[in-house]
């Protein structure tokens, strides 16, 4: 099979609600790590397609090929059109809703559309990140694999196949005329191949496209770029961890934010700052279940005994330990090393997440009540800021250099104590209201006092230094200043003039150091908080414009990384992002709800 290079937004994303999967154009998954999001990987070619694994399915011959969601799904579809005439699709799924099982597995579904096509199939498993050499044993249904320990997977498939094996990986070929087609489907965690029709795979394609259908019906947007905000919505929803209500900040690892470079990270858990973003867009646009098991799931991850800070993210199961490793052995995406796993930003103190999670909860409970136990965890939340908002911290962008007075998190730590004082009167609840307000006017004096240049005419990333921050674009956002104050405007001005690419959509989120070695590309969710401003202060036809173009900037399949090469437009970073697709939607509400006519 022709071998040619992916790009990040060559991938498709499907998953179960437990962990995901990433299929590329050429009809290989690349990423896939079982049983959950942050298990180890059996399938890592994303980070070395030579050691990595993979398990590809596709024409023998030349061929192009398309991808495509079926509408109103997490179902994948990759179309090919031989260089000989014929056409082949291979859709992809991981059974969710009732079609979901004990474990995870995946589904592919071949089918020739026209003509005559010789299909080829490569199954590569690498367990543990390709730390472990899989041994292979033909069944009679299909293939066993196992690291000879305690991980095992299954692939059964009809019709027989006929498997070569070889040096860790099976092979098969198969002819398909029109109208015929054939099922494979993987198993983690099963140590019998059972054949194809006991899995009933036409019945669980339809029971997972209805499921999905379903659940994106209760999407109540109906503005003119619905087919985006569905489809970020779609995103998002494979972002939730089902178990435990933890919302992932993106499924995959060590995807680079400059090519070559070495700022790649874990993003494979629950960050609570990105999690609120995420549930804010998600409650805007009716969906109700996701807030209130993520907050369950704040609840239990957030009681502290011992008066530290709150951990700015954890494990998709609540757990507080992300160690950070490198995996020497892997190339990485492009040559990009190292490839992390872990996260050290976990031990972080970013005083934002405060606000990020208040600004949240006062949404949310619009329309559910606050449990007693809810309410006591937040008061603790907001106790603890009223006592802590002067000291220093890393802030949303998690450099690792010192810790310094981020205007950012001095605005986000008075949205927490503005909001739990109007949560707590409003609902007649306890705590120290007077106390938080009190606090909450003292932040407010001293960022407009330390945090404005008034001889620049703009907030300042960080107390007593020039640079700016696209964070700062937050401060209409939240109501710390009117949206039509002066400072808003002027603010707005100098990001997009100071922080600009050359492209008129993109911006960087800061080019003060951070600690880190090497560069980065253009920031997804602060070009769209450039487009929210604009809108916010008046300027929506402009927006509009702006937001059209960065539309378009997604994958194929309508999906965004972190970040955007300007120079080429490549993805870049960890993918889909969650809190780009939070971004996109509360940009398309904004824009719809100060929509004006247009020519």
């Amino acid at each position: 099979m022709n071998r040619t290079r992916l790009t990040i937004q060559d991938y498709g994303l499907i998953g179960d609600l437990r962990t995901a999967a990433l299929v590329g154009r050429n009809g290989s998954i690349d990423w896939f790590c079982a049983p959950h999001f942050d298990s180890a990987s059996l399938f890592a070619g994303l980070l070395d397609a030579e050691r990595g694994g993979s398990w590809r399915i596709a024409p023998a011959g030349p061929a192009t090929a398309e991808q495509r969601y079926r509408p109103g799904t997490n179902v994948l579809v990759t179309t090919f059109h031989a260089e000989s005439g014929g056409v082949v699709a291979v859709t992809d799924f991981m059974p969710a809703g009732p079609a979901r099982s004990s474990r995870p597995e995946i589904f592919r579904h071949v089918a020739c559309e026209q003509g005559e096509v010789p299909v080829a199939i490569e199954f590569a498993p690498r367990f543990d990140y390709a730390r472990m050499p899989p041994h292979l044993i033909r069944r009679n249904a299909g293939i066993l694999a196992t690291d000879r320990d305690d991980e095992v997977v299954t692939v059964s498939a009809s019709p027989d196949l006929t498997w070569n094996l070889h040096d860790g990986m099976a092979r098969a070929m198969i002819m398909l005329k029109s109208g015929q087609d054939f099922w494979l489907v993987l198993r983690y965690d099963d140590d019998e191949v059972h054949p194809v029709e006991a899995h009933r795979p036409k019945a669980a394609l339809e029971t997972t496209a209805e499921w999905w259908d379903a659940w994106v019906s209760q999407l109540a947007y109906h503005g003119r770029f619905r087919q985006e905000v569905e489809r970020s919505a779609l995103a998002l929803k494979l972002c939730c961890y089902e178990e435990t209500g933890a919302i992932l900040a993106a499924p995959t690892t060590s995807l680079p934010e400059w090519p070559g470079g070495d700022r790649n990270w874990d993003y494979r858990f629950t960050w609570l700052r990105d999690s609120a973003f995420v549930l804010y867009a998600l409650d805007r646009l009716g969906f109700e279940t996701e807030g209130t098991r993520f907050m369950h799931f704040l609840n239990r991850v957030a009681r502290r005994k011992d008066g530290s800070h709150l951990q700015i993210m954890y494990g998709v199961d609540g757990r507080r330990e992300l160690p950070e490793r490198v995996l020497d052995h892997l190339a990485g995406y492009d040559g990009s090393r190292p490839v992390r796993v872990g996260n050290a930003a976990a031990g972080q103190f970013q005083m934002d997440v405060y606000g990020e999670l208040f600004a949240t909860a006062n949404v949310w409970r619009r329309r559910h009540p606050l449990t007693e136990g809810i309410w006591a965890t937040l008061r603790d939340l907001a106790d603890w800021t009223s006592q802590h908002w002067r000291r220093p911290d890393l802030s949303i962008w998690e450099p690792r250099n010192e810790p310094r007075h981020y205007v950012y998190s001095k605005v986000m730590a008075w949205v927490a104590l503005e909001r739990a004082a109007a949560m707590a009167r409003d609902h007649g609840l306890p705590g120290d209201i007077e106390h938080w307000e009190k606090e909450a006017a003292a932040i407010h004096a001293d960022v407009l006092a330390h945090g404005w240049d008034a001889a620049r005419g703009t907030f300042v990333q960080a107390y007593g230094e020039p640079q700016l921050d696209a964070a700062l674009l937050a401060i209409p956002k939240v109501r710390f200043l009117p949206r039509h104050d002066p400072r808003v405007r002027s603010t707005l001005h100098a990001v997009r003039s100071e922080l600009a690419t050359t492209c008129e959509d993109l911006i960087y989120r800061y080019r003060a150091p951070d600690g880190i070695a090497g560069e980065e590309g253009a920031f997804v969710v602060c070009s769209f908080w450039v487009i929210q401003n604009l809108a916010l202060t008046g300027n929506v036809q402009e927006a509009e414009r702006l937001f059209r173009l960065l539309l378009r900037r997604a994958s194929p399949v309508g999906l965004f990384a972190e970040e955007i090469d300007p120079r080429t437009g490549d993805q870049l970073g960890n993918y889909p992002l969650a809190l780009s697709h939070a971004a996109l939607i509360n940009t398309a509400l904004i824009l719809e709800k100060l929509r004006v006519p247009l020519d």
